[in-house]
């Protein structure tokens, strides 16, 4: 029998393509770049969390799009996009 967890909740990060560095394979959006539902600036991501969904233009991506640690956000090729494309990360945790 698999393990419920009793609790869910999301944490939801919110920027543009023109806050990420990078070329590439390479590009990345920090963190901090971010900001909260609370409309704080982000000081990492979550460290522990089921599973996130990325969305670009408000359209979620595949899981093979993106990869995540606390610090950044790396999407191959999201500097082709125009920078005011805004990205939303969504992390599901329990």
């Amino acid at each position: 029998m698999p393990i419920v967890t009793p609790y869910q909740n999301s944490r939801r990060f919110v920027a543009t393509f023109g806050a990420g560095t990078g070329t590439g394979a390479t590009f990345a959006i920090a963190a901090t770049a971010f900001t909260n539902d609370a409309g704080a600036a982000a000081t990492a991501f979550p460290g522990a969390y089921s599973y996130y969904n990325l969305y670009i233009n408000g359209v979620m991506q595949t899981a093979d799009t993106s990869s995540v640690t606390t610090t950044a956000i790396t999407i191959p090729g999201g500097d082709a996009l125009d920078p005011g494309t805004p990205v939303i990360v969504q992390f599901v945790v329990s």
